[in-house]
């Protein structure tokens, strides 16, 4: 298949065919050396692929409960599409829980692909029954609320140490998660689906016994 745009048909296909490490080798490739987030990062169930556009949201803490909490945030949900991922950038706050179940249904309602955050999700056995390919830090059981607030969304972030633009491409896997810019993402794709094929005859012939030496210098590829 050659992927010509970037759309919810070539979303399915590369959740059920690409893996993060092939993407990021053709990233690195390209000099696009630094687009995997922190490690810290991680599905909360190992089978869990994301891929979608970023609709990308900054929260900040707070130490008051706003007049209005939750408002932007809300707004921001109400107005993901479908093929978008949510991504919270809330730069690893301690202090807060910004995801759980109920925005979890909102993400699915409206077709959106999953969530990719520097923070920790409540309601995690209710979010797994759902099977929402959800990528945080860890766990914690407390409100948002009067800890921190979404101050801007649609808008350029940066999470886990790789800066993000609104519409950037995001896939995830067990193996991390990684960006890759919006502009480059159909060469990106591409490459990484041709490589998917280099690597499939790479293992043949190492089963094969053939010396890995030998396999490299004929395919470049390890």
């Amino acid at each position: 298949m050659i992927i010509k745009e970037l759309d919810i048909e070539a979303f399915d296909f590369i959740k059920d065919n690409f893996y993060s490490g092939v993407i990021s080798d053709i990233l690195d490739e390209l000099g696009l050396r630094d687009q995997s987030l922190d490690p810290r990062i991680r599905p909360i169930r190992d089978d869990m692929t994301v891929v979608g556009w970023a609709k990308t949201m900054l929260s900040t803490d707070i130490y008051h409960i706003p007049q209005k909490p939750y408002e932007k945030e809300l707004t921001a949900l109400d107005e993901i599409n479908p093929g978008e991922v949510a991504v919270v950038s809330t730069n690893f706050s301690a202090r807060t829980c910004f995801w759980g179940e109920l925005l979890t249904t909102l993400t699915i309602r409206r077709g959106g692909r999953g969530a990719v955050m520097d923070s920790y999700t409540r309601d995690a056995a209710k979010i797994l029954k759902t099977g929402f390919p959800l990528f945080t830090i860890g766990f914690r059981p407390v409100d948002s609320k009067g800890r921190s607030e979404v101050i801007d969304y649609d808008c350029p972030i940066e999470i886990g140490g790789v800066k993000i633009e609104h519409h950037d491409i995001i896939f995830g896997d067990i193996d991390g998660v990684v960006v890759v810019p919006q502009k480059e993402a159909v060469e990106v794709f591409n490459k990484a689906y041709q490589k998917i094929h280099g690597e499939n005859k790479v293992r043949e012939e190492i089963l094969e016994g053939k010396s890995i030496v030998d396999i490299y210098d004929k395919y470049k590829i390890l």
